[in-house]
């Protein structure tokens, strides 16, 4: 495969991986911009935002977009998160002008106010909707509380006043703001044209104007501490538990996702052996979250309210415990051959490599072809997890707990 890259006058790259041997191609916009880089006032219009870009352009309607998306037989979908929006599809090679001039369009959308104001309930209910889901609810609360007074803690659906106050010419002003050509970045992967796409995109893009688009980077610091958000209308207690992690652009990432695994995996990790399959939780899980200028481990568990306190003891033992002995060497093999695994397989369509893809250049400015991650991945030691732990404060996490739970330590 080779990868490619063209900055465009206007500051808009383009970047791709091309496998001339693909029976596919995708495409996608990535947008640097998300909940980090709102301002209180705004907060959720990034969030928001996307979802108007399906609503059409001076040249489309929503209902043509979706018809044209389908008349294509395109994969899409689109995305928002802390730090990134994403709009991307997948298609045969003979759609390819169709499919770049669409998702090309709907990064200029007309943001009628009629559609604004309609598609405003639909955010407001879907607010409602993920209060009522206390897993997504929790990791919200945990994110707020460690992250807070840092871009990072703010919600990525934002709040009903803040959505309620929200005007179209706000999101208009940060339309033209974070979706400036220097913010976006167009990624291709699979059998595609590469000179006909720079062709074809350069023209539809050609009034597209540059802009500062800046973001807050601050140092992330925690503060272990315990916070009950009370809610009688939930039976079980949600459990967060977060400690420092490490940053996309650190070379320890390979070695946090493994010790995640190791520690939190679904099924065979550390959190099963000690809380599903002794029966004292019905969920627990770890990841690795890796941000731009910060990282963090989240643990999740659900559990009887009255075994909270047991659990939070349990909890913390657990990770003194790991941070004090580490893991052991047949735990790191069998979970890098397991993420590996999992690597490769998702990289078998050019569907499944495009974030993979944009998210090496959104973050590293770097093209990492699969098969140097897999290396990479392989290659973590054990005393790579042990220098890691000895650097972070593994045992120490900041825990929210939601649900009929009363006072916690």
């Amino acid at each position: 495969m080779k990868f490619l890259r063209e900055t465009l006058p206007n500051g808009l790259t383009v970047v791709g991986e091309q496998n001339p041997d693909a029976l596919s191609m995708a495409a996608g916009y990535f947008a640097r911009t998300g909940a980090r880089d709102e301002t209180p006032e705004v907060s959720g219009v990034s969030h928001f935002l996307e979802h108007m870009l399906f609503k059409g352009s001076p040249r489309r309607s929503a209902e043509d977009v979706n018809r044209e998306f389908d008349e294509i037989g395109a994969q899409y979908n689109a995305f928002t998160s802390d730090e990134n929006t994403v709009y991307y599809g997948a298609v045969l090679p003979e759609f390819q002008e169709r499919a770049l001039d669409l998702l090309t369009d709907m990064m200029r959308p007309s943001l009628r106010r009629d559609d604004f104001d309609m598609e405003k309930q639909v955010i407001l209910e879907e607010i409602a909707l993920y209060r009522d889901r206390p897993q997504f609810t929790v990791l919200d609360e945990a994110r707020a509380t460690y992250f807070a007074g840092h871009p990072l803690a703010h919600p990525v659906l934002g709040t009903p006043e803040t959505i309620g106050a929200l005007s179209r010419d706000q999101m208009s002003q940060y339309h033209d703001r974070r979706y400036a050509a220097n913010n976006l970045t167009l990624v291709l992967t699979g059998n595609f044209d590469w000179q006909e796409a720079l062709r074809q995109v350069g023209g539809l893009t050609e009034a597209w104007q540059a802009g500062d688009t800046p973001r807050a980077l601050p140092e992330a610091k925690a503060t272990a501490r315990v916070r009950v958000v009370r809610n009688e209308k939930f039976n079980r207690a949600h459990l967060t538990f977060v400690t420092p992690g490490v940053s996309a652009q650190s070379a320890e990432r390979h070695a946090a996702s493994a010790l995640a695994d190791v520690v939190g995996a679904s099924e065979g990790s550390r959190l099963f052996w000690t809380f599903i399959e002794p029966g004292l939780a019905d969920t627990a899980r770890m990841y690795h979250d890796e941000m731009d200028g910060a990282g963090a481990f989240f643990t999740y568990v659900s559990c009887d309210p009255e075994r909270a306190q047991e659990i939070i003891n349990r909890m913390r033992a657990l990770l003194a415990e790991i941070r004090r002995g580490g893991i052991k060497d047949e735990e790191l093999e069998r979970t890098k051959q397991k993420i590996a695994s999992a690597l490769v397989l998702g990289a078998e369509t050019p569907y499944g490599r495009l974030l993979h893809v944009g998210f090496d250049w959104q973050y590293r400015k770097d093209y990492e072809p699969i098969d140097r991650t897999i290396d990479a991945l392989l290659g973590v030691k054990n005393a790579d997890v042990r220098r890691l732990l000895e650097q972070l404060p593994f045992d120490q996490p900041t825990i929210v707990a939601l649900g009929p739970v009363g006072e916690l330590t």
